[in-house]
């Protein structure tokens, strides 16, 4: 089936999904368990509002044997990176910063000065670290960094301790603007800049900048910050390991933080790309564009966004470390929003993405 009678088949489908196509969606989420993924949580829904599903398969706590529920929330770490880019973005748009300002001019003191070891912060702009290209070290790659997490999994993290432990444990991976290499530790020096400027936590500060509320998304919270959105709060796991008992500090200060439902990740997309989270249609395109290197990058990463392909059509997407992925479909318009509490094996786009859209094909067949 071509794409354009796909999207035909999308746009008849109405309010609510035909049973046989949510049916369809149920055995496709089936079809993702195994027994190093209990659980899965996806939701799906088109630009003009008329398909909308959520739904969820499979066990939350393996030790209580109790099933997922479509509402609840999770860890969505590297996703996260998306909403600290927007709000980066707007500080741009109100002219609290420009993105060709190297970032000595707004760090504090004492992060300037650890940096400072190791790079050459007049030399590297607030564009690069956006887009991974400022040659940062990424210290969750220091071994001590994981073996850390997993010998004390409520041990405190801080951002001044992550910034020392990537200082003292890697080397700039090259100059900046020379390469992309995908470094947490940038989003970490990022979320400092938003609490700044904002003089709110990061959470506050993003939700101010992104105006998150008022798109009522009342349950997309830094962790430990809202009770309710804490207490619906999944087990996710990893190689088995049930991480619910880790501490977020260890991914909360930019990098990662953030809860959400997949429903909420869906309606935050669409935000985005219909316009509702910046002043400017420029600064959407802006964040969109792909950086430009010597060679070729392994993620067509833009500014916390990158470019993926669903069955040979472009998407934009974001993932994150506990298995979620969130993606917008412009040829379809339609968006998707998954998470895996034992993540997925393979690449970088989540198999449940292209069985979703084969489900509408065989749910809507229409004759080319």
């Amino acid at each position: 089936m071509k794409p354009i009678y796909l999207l035909l088949s999308l746009l008849i489908l109405g309010l609510l999904v035909q049973p046989t196509t949510a049916q369809n969606f149920k055995q496709v989420l089936q079809s993702e368990l195994s027994a190093s993924n209990p659980g899965i949580l996806f939701s799906i829904k088109s630009g003009d509002g008329k398909l909308a599903w959520s739904g969820a398969v499979g066990i939350n706590d393996l030790k209580l044997g109790d099933s997922l529920n479509a509402g609840q929330t999770f860890r969505i770490a590297s996703v996260t990176k998306t909403y600290v880019a927007a709000a980066i973005l707007r500080l741009m748009e109100k002219k609290v910063l420009r993105l060709e300002d190297p970032i000595s001019m707004h760090l504090s003191p004492q992060h300037a000065e650890i940096l400072a070891k190791d790079y050459d912060l007049k030399q590297i702009t607030i564009t690069q670290i956006l887009r991974h290209s400022a040659g940062f070290y990424d210290h969750t790659n220091a071994p001590e960094f994981f073996d850390k997490v997993f010998s004390v999994p409520v041990y405190e993290w801080t951002r001044t301790a992550q910034l020392q432990l990537g200082v003292e444990k890697g080397e700039p991976i090259g100059p900046p603007g020379g390469q992309f290499s995908y470094s947490d530790m940038g989003y970490v020096i990022l979320g400092e800049l938003i609490e700044n400027y904002t003089g709110k936590s990061l959470d506050g500060g993003i939700k101010e900048l992104l105006g998150l509320e008022k798109l009522g998304l009342n349950q997309t919270d830094f962790e430990r910050l809202d009770s309710q959105t804490d207490q619906l709060r999944i087990h996710q796991y990893f190689q088995g390991k049930d991480t619910y008992d880790f501490s977020p500090t260890m991914d909360y200060f930019g990098g990662g933080g953030i809860l959400s439902t997949t429903a909420e990740l869906n309606d935050f997309f669409q935000a985005l790309f219909q316009g509702k989270i910046f002043e400017n249609s420029a600064t959407l395109a802006l964040m969109l564009e792909s950086g430009s290197y010597a060679s070729k990058p392994k993620l067509d990463y833009g500014m916390g966004m990158f470019k993926v392909k669903v069955k040979g059509m472009d998407a934009y997407s974001h993932s994150g470390f506990w298995g979620t992925q969130v993606l917008y479909i412009p040829k379809l318009d339609l968006y998707m929003a998954a998470n895996y509490s034992g993540a997925w094996e393979g690449g970088a786009v989540a198999p449940i993405f292209e069985k979703v859209v084969n489900a509408l094909e065989e749910g809507n067949p229409k004759k080319p």
